[in-house]
């Protein structure tokens, strides 16, 4: 089964939305996916345009009943393990120089 690359960064997500709280209005996090796995669980590159923070975001399968978790770049890139999700975050970077 092959997965499909992710698109260039500054691809609009159709899944952006805002958030509101209250009187104000809060952007919500960008992201792009990097990596979906057959069983469901998603791995995304996420900016929050509030603060400038880059991190990966991990959303796991509904069944699962995990929580997302967001990830430190250099913390996911050093995390042990080569898997799919890290080659492609990578191959994404690649792209850029």
């Amino acid at each position: 089964m092959r997965h499909r690359a992710a698109p260039p960064f500054n691809q609009a997500d159709p899944n952006l939305k805002g958030v509101e709280h209250g009187a104000k209005f809060r952007v919500a996090v960008r992201t792009i996916e990097i990596y979906r796995s057959p069983n469901g669980d998603r791995w995304l590159l996420a900016r929050d345009p509030e603060t400038g923070r880059v991190f990966v975001r991990h959303e796991p399968n509904l069944p699962s009943g995990g929580q997302v978790a967001d990830i430190e770049i250099g913390a996911f890139l050093i995390a042990a393990g080569n898997g799919p999700e890290k080659q492609e975050l990578l191959r994404l970077i690649g792209t850029l120089v």
